[in-house]
């Protein structure tokens, strides 16, 4: 095995292909642990191939449900693919230019839009290298599946980011929503 020299203009090279490929420094990181750059080469001398991942979630399974709550709805969804592709986040018009709209006049709003239930974000807190960075410092509604608590109330959870990773919450219907809280929705359909 010879020694390796990278020069300045090699660097640069690298340094160049990371930024086109939209990579973090957490990322360039991770990719230096371990073997993986060894078994990038045997790709690059055509002894190995890379094939892209895919990602199915079941939209027809009992969502999870917290303690002392119960399913008020489950929109059940079938097997949905992830793609990112074809997710979209929707605001209503009474959720846009600082105006605000009470939850339970939202969900009727939304009875005919095609809303991701909770098993999406669930499967999503399990998988959160494949949430978008854009969806930080939003609230990221899933009404498909609507929930009643203990004492009566109807609510809805939500995805956010806070403290360096993604969790969820919940908004009762008789609260308010703005436009850093938008319904999840399958975009290919909500047209």
């Amino acid at each position: 095995m010879s020694d390796l020299m990278l020069d300045v203009d090699q660097a640069g090279e690298l340094k160049a292909a990371f930024r086109r490929g939209d990579w973090t420094n957490a990322e360039i990181k991770r990719a230096c642990e371990g073997n993986f750059l060894a078994q990038v080469r045997e790709v690059l001398l055509g002894r190995a191939e890379i094939k892209t991942v895919s990602h199915t979630i079941d939209c027809d399974a009992d969502p999870f449900v917290p303690e002392d709550w119960k399913v008020e709805e489950h929109k059940k969804g079938g097997r949905l693919l992830w793609d990112l592709a074809k997710v979209e986040l929707f605001l209503s018009e009474n959720q846009k230019d600082g105006n605000i709209i009470v939850g339970n006049k939202l969900r009727k709003e939304l009875a005919d839009k095609p809303v991701l239930n909770a098993n999406v974000l669930d499967w999503l807190l399990a998988h959160p290298q494949l949430i978008p960075e854009e969806w930080k410092g939003k609230y990221i509604f899933f009404w498909g599946t609507i929930y009643r608590d203990s004492s009566g109330d109807l609510g809805v959870r939500c995805l956010y980011f806070y403290d360096g990773e993604w969790r969820w919450s919940v908004r009762w219907l008789g609260h308010d929503w703005h436009d850093l809280n938008p319904a999840a929705l399958l975009a290919s359909l909500s047209s």
